[in-house]
């Protein structure tokens, strides 16, 4: 169901959105009323959760769709659209590939950035495989156009980010790629938390790094 194709319709792309939405919730990546979810549909409108509803009990209905200048096409009368709606359009600007956003609150990435320290890239090797390094942004003032502008500088290069104290952005062609990426994002930090708590991080050797980047590169290159 995440991992749909460029013309799915809208019925399988809400209850894309409710699953996605449901599996972040029980896996505490996103909390309360927290986060935000959105897809790009076939006509390049966008569909996305409303403001002040907790994704992990979203219904069909509750969604809202909006044109990439934010103006509400279509929604139920009792739902707003997302306060951090310009910062999943500002994605869908840069990015053509891109038919799905996620905004998270994961607590141990989350808390990388309330600590001041930098996203681990070089401690696992699947991340230098797949994700690659995970930028943080400079703060900004959530619910504003702040969001929009701080995210802008790594759009175009990377396909997550840590919003400084704010939580996680990440992207992808479905929800399913960019809701791995989120996985991928909190599972890292957590095992760098407890080696934190245990004592010294190893981190791959330098060596190592370059076969692992040069792997990642051909690949990217079929």
């Amino acid at each position: 169901m995440l991992n749909f194709s460029a013309t799915v319709n809208q019925t399988d792309l809400r209850l894309a959105i409710i699953e996605c939405g449901r599996i972040a919730y029980e896996r505490h990546l996103m909390t309360s009323n927290d986060g935000n979810i959105s897809v790009r549909m076939e006509n390049g409108q966008v569909l996305i959760t409303p403001s002040g509803v907790s994704k992990g009990r979203l219904q069909a209905n509750d969604m809202l769709v909006v044109d990439l200048d934010g103006r509400v096409v279509s929604s139920r009368p009792d739902r707003k659209p997302s306060s951090e709606t310009p910062m999943h359009l500002e994605v869908y600007k840069a990015r053509e590939d891109v038919r799905a956003v996620v905004h998270a609150h994961p607590i141990f990435a989350t808390t990388l950035t309330v600590a001041g320290l930098e996203f681990p890239v070089d401690m696992l090797p699947e991340v230098l495989l797949t994700l690659g390094d995970v930028p943080i942004t400079e703060y900004a003032t959530p619910s504003s156009h702040e969001d929009a502008e701080v995210i802008r500088p790594f759009l175009k290069t990377h396909n997550a980010m840590l919003l400084r104290q704010h939580g996680s952005l990440t992207y992808g062609k479905n929800l399913d790629e960019a809701l791995i990426h989120l996985e991928r994002i909190e599972h890292v930090s957590e095992i760098f938390w407890r080696a934190k708590m245990l004592g010294e991080v190893k981190l791959v050797p330098p060596e190592a790094q370059a076969k692992l980047l040069a792997i990642r590169d051909a690949y990217f290159k079929r």
